[in-house]
């Protein structure tokens, strides 16, 4: 039997959780949070990845070493002194896109709310402007680009939205821009049409409601079947000036229709009541929920809809946090997404789980979880991703330090200390400038 890979020596492997849990809530991390400790008497802690890429076996290095043949393994990886987490998992990301928008960043230094900047004729539509001038060509190019730079901070799965096309011509385009990348990438995709970002300039939200339900999303369902396309969620800005609630339902339930997962931006900036409706939908994620009622939470604890936290988003508007202890307290699934895009410009999970914690009060664990397995929860994959157990994919993250916690702790440092990232058994990357070890 060929394998893969074989980690030894580690000095901890955070698996995350152990009994194939789909998501773990804040009670159950408490209880289940699961971290293999070596020490210097019963040996580090091993891994073994088959030929197919998938978890085979964990466990001392005794035990592995008894099991397995060395000579049995492509590749070998010494991993003392260092901590092996899953690959973080990315719920929310905009990675489609032509044009910086810095200009508006230096408005909001100067007191400009997200809001002032639309009415300027910046934000969304100012982005979709230059994305519709770009070829498939040059906009694969920097997508590639930004992929490598999630995959270099640690991320191995990533949700890509389109959603600066509008028009049924330009979002096809950048499905099949993210559609190529898949089959390029050493990173996993979760693909979602987001037709409904904003209402296109010289329409009205009812006239582009009727077009996204009757034209966009029958020819998306009709490409998908034949291969042209993939695509696994519908994402709908349900907001105050863009999509109300009951216009967001109906492109909702025509998605389900279609076959594709809810996955939509709710409560940012208004209480609109659209987590209580997409709760009823059985969404299996929303995004933001800064503005969210008690009356929302309760209901999305009830219908396992995953809350995406997105703090990068929070900070960079100065908008007030969404209330994360409640959710967690109230017993929902939370998440947490870089929400990268023109407006908020961070490819880095180990960034916004530092600032998940800080700013939303999340404890580590409760970070690292939102990052990982939940975040796969959030895309339907947490069957295979999110966690280090026996079946999984081997989405590795290998860092120089302690502990496991200091991927957090260490703000901004991710690239320091990340030491590899491995994807299905295969090392992506590689630290080859040296790992700074400040310890």
């Amino acid at each position: 039997m060929k394998l893969k890979l074989l980690i030894h020596s580690a000095k901890q492997v955070v698996q995350v959780c152990r009994q194939q849990e789909a998501f773990l809530r804040a009670d159950e991390i408490k209880e289940r949070f699961t971290v293999l400790q070596g020490d210097d008497d019963k040996g580090g802690i091993s891994v073994v990845v088959g030929g197919d890429g998938f978890i085979v076996d964990i466990g001392r290095d005794g035990d592995i070493e008894a099991k397995y043949d060395r000579s049995l393994f492509d590749t070998v990886i010494d991993a003392s002194g260092t901590v092996v987490l899953p690959g973080f998992v990315d719920a929310h990301t905009h990675p489609v896109w032509a044009g910086d928008r810095v200009h508006e960043f230096a408005m909001k230094l100067a007191g400009a709310t997200y809001l002032d900047v639309h009415r300027c004729g910046g934000g969304i539509n100012y982005t979709v402007e230059r994305t519709r001038a770009k070829s498939e060509e040059e906009l694969l190019h920097s997508l590639l680009r930004r992929l490598e730079a999630f995959m270099r901070n640690g991320t191995t799965t990533v949700e890509c939205k389109s959603g600066y096309g509008l028009d049924l011509e330009n979002e096809v385009k950048l499905l099949r821009v993210i559609h190529q990348a898949a089959k390029q990438v050493p990173v996993d995709l979760s693909i979602t049409y987001c037709g409904a970002h904003s209402v296109p300039k010289g329409t009205t939200s009812g006239d582009a409601t009727e077009a996204i339900v009757s034209e966009h999303l029958p020819k998306i369902e009709q490409m998908c079947k034949s291969g042209e396309l993939h695509v696994d969620n519908v994402d709908v800005f349900c907001e105050s000036g863009v999509f109300d609630v009951e216009q967001t339902e109906k492109i909702l339930r025509k998605s389900q229709e279609c076959g594709f997962l809810l996955n939509f931006h709710g409560e940012e900036l208004s209480l609109l009541r659209s987590a209580e409706m997409g709760a009823r939908l059985q969404a299996r994620a929303i995004s933001h929920l800064e503005k969210v009622s008690d009356e929302g939470i309760a209901a999305m604890a009830k219908s396992n809809t995953s809350a995406v936290i997105l703090p990068t988003t929070a900070y960079i508007l100065r908008l007030e946090e969404p209330p994360v202890r409640k959710m967690l307290q109230q017993g929902v699934i939370v998440a947490l997404g870089s929400d990268f895009n023109p407006n908020a410009y961070c490819l880095s999970m180990p960034v916004v789980m530092h600032l998940a914690c800080v700013l939303c009060y999340m404890s580590m664990e409760e970070s690292l979880v939102a990052a990982t397995l939940n975040a796969a929860y959030s895309l339907n994959k947490s069957d295979s991703h999110g966690s280090i157990e026996v079946g999984k994919k081997a989405d590795f993250v290998i860092i120089s330090a302690p502990r496991w916690e200091h991927i957090i702790y260490q703000f901004a440092n991710a690239s320091n200390i990340i030491k590899y990232v491995i994807k299905s058994g295969a090392v992506v990357h590689e630290n080859t400038q040296g790992v700074i070890d400040m310890f």
